[in-house]
């Protein structure tokens, strides 16, 4: 079944933004279609929590917006992401020690359209989420990049794997302790682990 971009988003209703329980929903992908490519994203951790909640800039008529979403963690802390015209997928962390956020980082780099709304789970210290991209996703076209992402501790770095041409994974799984995510879409999986982080690209 394929999801059409926002239209899609618009019609089945899917919450998954502003997200602050300590698990989230889901929304999304595959990993055997086109080609899949694991890595690592990180942004140098600097403790500074001094910066505003940034949001998405992308227009959305009507509340909330499909792309920014937001997750708490059992300790306090938060995590937002949010979608930028021409950038990708960004992410901000909160410290309730601080009251503030840090500054925004580039999780995924791609000038493609936003396509649906991006999904964020949280469990024991683990955070996972997943959205998507394409070429034409703004006139209704399914999306060419999907992407997972994960990040452990202090939240600095986030391993990423991306799956082309691909409609998205719809579900995340957390297992407890947070050492495992496995995300879904029907009979596909992807898997990521505290041990090996994702499946090498193929």
């Amino acid at each position: 079944m394929q999801r059409t971009g926002i239209r899609a988003l618009a019609l089945s209703g899917v919450a998954v933004v502003g997200l602050v329980a300590g698990c989230g929903e889901s929304a999304g992908q595959s990993q055997d279609v086109g080609a899949g490519a694991a890595q690592q994203v990180s942004r140098t951790s600097t403790g500074d929590h001094r910066y505003p909640l940034e949001k998405s800039d992308i227009h959305w008529s009507g509340s909330p917006s499909p792309f920014n979403a937001q997750v708490k963690l059992a300790d306090g802390r938060r995590v937002a992401m949010h979608y930028m015209k021409g950038k990708g997928l960004l992410v901000q962390d909160y410290s309730p020690k601080a009251e503030g956020w840090s500054k925004s980082a580039l999780v995924y780099k791609t000038r493609t359209d936003a396509c649906q709304g991006i999904t964020l789970k949280a469990k024991d210290g683990t955070v996972a989420a997943f959205g998507d991209f394409g070429v034409y996703c703004a006139d209704g076209e399914p999306p060419t990049e999907s992407v997972a992402a994960v990040a452990t501790g202090p939240l600095t770095k986030w391993a990423t794997h991306l799956t082309k041409n691909f409609d998205g994974w719809e579900k995340i799984a957390v297992a407890t302790g947070g050492k495992k995510v496995t995300f879904s879409r029907g009979g596909d999986k992807l898997n990521w682990t505290k041990a090996g982080g994702f499946p090498a690209a193929r």
